[in-house]
């Protein structure tokens, strides 16, 4: 099999693994290595550098080949589909040949468990070492670290690697028991506590001197799988707060289940992705991370989803209209937050402008202030915007419309990458 060969097989096998993040880098350019990580090929895909500039990766798993038999996944052991590999050397070569043409400026690295979790890593930190000592590559790389890999490992692939991450895919151990028996709770946490105390005493380190090697500087991230289970809305954010809580992760994503496997336990293979559901989830993730909520304001056991048809911050106001109208003259950095329409870009220019006199409801808008939602929620030297004198359910019917992208649209539905295009369109 050749190279292009085994790019296709492997690439393809890579595609559910998110990676759509800030790569967190600050790595310039140093004498005697190419590429920094700073700064429409099989296997391309795109992150963002701290900058905000969009950055291209060579998206690949090491091996599709895997000895784990979990049931969601496309590598597993027992499902039949081409299998491939690369060698160390290889990866390392294709890799600094498509820098050197200019297609990707870095490298999102994942693996299925070739014989063993440990065997696994070791071919991918001499793949990574190969880039980063012989080719001298000094551009961006994210590395998965496999549940189960042995601490001396994880940490070798963590000097190596900008970025980490261990999967935990499904939101719970019961649903591990059932679809990954494989895998356990423990093997998935035990890397992600490493990995959070390497980072601490990597900063010590770097305090004392500064051009110790740095440990994972980009932080690690991982991917919960949003309805191959039944697991709620609640359940999944409790675990994401959680995991910031205790592991500081930078990230935590989420893949909407896409059924490419047959099995009575997952759901059918015709049945469509939940994308709107996991739209909702990194709406309420944006929330808990800048907001300041917490998981148990937006969800409880009475009502474990979120409405599909109504943001998270607008379900919680709506939840909470006795919080409410906020005076926008008066009210502290957080409070303000609270107000659907009102982001951390606006709250801190309406904190900025008021210094120099009082707001009236014309000068929100040119704050940045969506006032299409807002409008029901503020009040601006005590008078509301413009048609913002409504409550109860009607004011429930008319957010739900104001989410739509415009009153004529049709109703909205659950979108499909797969649905025919009209001819003409």
């Amino acid at each position: 099999m050749d190279l292009l060969e085994k790019l296709t097989i492997l690439s393809d096998a890579a595609k559910y693994d998110a990676a759509c993040t800030s790569s967190g880098a600050r790595r310039g350019f140093r004498e005697g290595m190419i590429g920094d990580a700073s700064s429409s090929l099989a296997g391309c895909c795109h992150t963002f550098s701290s900058d905000g500039r969009c950055v291209t990766l060579l998206k690949v798993l090491l091996t599709n080949c895997c000895v784990y038999d979990c049931k969601y996944c496309v590598n597993r052991r027992s499902n039949d589909t081409r299998r491939a590999m690369f060698s160390p050397e290889e990866l390392a070569e294709l890799t600094i040949g498509f820098y050197r043409r200019n297609y990707i400026e870095g490298l999102f690295l994942s693996s299925g468990v070739f014989r063993s979790p440990d065997e696994t890593t070791e071919l991918m930190i001499k793949a990574l070492r190969i880039l980063r000592e012989t080719y001298r590559f000094n551009g961006y790389i994210h590395a998965k670290a496999i549940p189960g890999t042995s601490p001396e490992l994880v940490e070798q692939l963590g000097f190596l690697a900008d970025r980490l991450s261990v999967n935990i895919e499904l939101p719970s151990e019961a649903g591990l028991r059932l679809l990954a028996p494989d895998k356990s709770r423990q093997a998935i946490l035990s890397p992600m506590r490493q990995i959070q105390n390497g980072r601490a005493q990597n900063r010590e380190e770097l305090a004392k001197y500064r051009h110790a090697p740095r440990f994972a500087p980009a932080g690690q991230s991982t991917q919960l799988i949003v309805g191959a289970t039944g697991d709620s809305d609640l359940q999944i954010l409790r675990l994401t707060q959680g995991l910031y809580d205790r592991y500081r992760l930078k990230r935590v994503f989420f893949s909407a289940y896409v059924p490419v496997v047959e099995n009575a336990l997952l759901p059918a293979r015709d049945t469509k992705p939940p994308l709107l559901r996991e739209h909702r989830l990194y709406q309420a993730d944006w929330l808990l991370r800048f907001y300041g909520f917490r998981a148990e304001e937006l969800l409880d056991e009475g009502a474990p989803d979120f409405n599909p048809l109504v943001d998270p911050k607008c379900s919680w106001a709506l939840a909470h209209l006795d919080f409410f109208p906020v005076e926008v003259n008066t009210a502290d950095y957080e409070t303000l937050l609270r107000v659907p329409g009102i982001g951390v870009t606006s709250a801190r220019r309406i904190l900025s402008a008021r210094r120099t006199g009082r707001l009236r409801p014309e000068d929100l808008k040119k704050l940045g202030v969506v006032l299409k939602r807002a409008r029901y929620f503020l009040t601006a030297s005590g008078k509301l915007a413009p048609g913002g004198r409504i409550s109860g359910e009607a004011l429930a019917r008319t957010l739900i419309v104001a989410e739509a992208p415009g009153a004529a649209d049709p109703p909205m539905r659950q979108l499909s990458l797969f649905d025919s295009v009209p001819q003409g369109a």
